[in-house]
């Protein structure tokens, strides 16, 4: 079983969690996650390449954002929000309030009406 890097809460950096969150894909998995808990990565699919996808969960895991475990054979992604906000209070709020003005891609399955 391969390791994946979890940097500890001392060395998450303010540069490092704005660097994540400063991309619109990024963004909108936080955004996604914040709103629905902890998630698959295939429930977070924004309709893009799974190498590009993985890209963007590798950078927001290594960047303290996001936590991830295996699950049998789903990953499940969750966000490290009590962590970041007791390191940077509201900014992970303010950054969210911000995004939910926007949508960068769409749910990979329409919502039924």
């Amino acid at each position: 079983m391969r390791l994946v890097y979890h940097p500890d809460r001392k060395d998450i950096s303010l540069a490092g969690v704005l660097y994540a969150l400063g991309d619109p894909i990024r963004l909108e998995i936080v955004k996604r996650l914040a709103e629905k808990g902890e998630q698959p990565c295939a429930a977070l699919d924004c309709q893009i390449a799974k190498s590009t996808m993985s890209h963007h969960f590798r950078v927001l895991r290594e960047s303290g954002v996001l936590y991830y475990r295996k699950e049998g054979t789903q990953h499940i992604n969750s966000l490290r929000r009590s962590e970041l906000d007791a390191l940077f209070p509201d900014l992970l709020d303010t950054i969210l309030r911000s995004a939910n003005q926007s949508s960068t891609c769409p749910d990979k399955t329409p919502e039924k009406p």
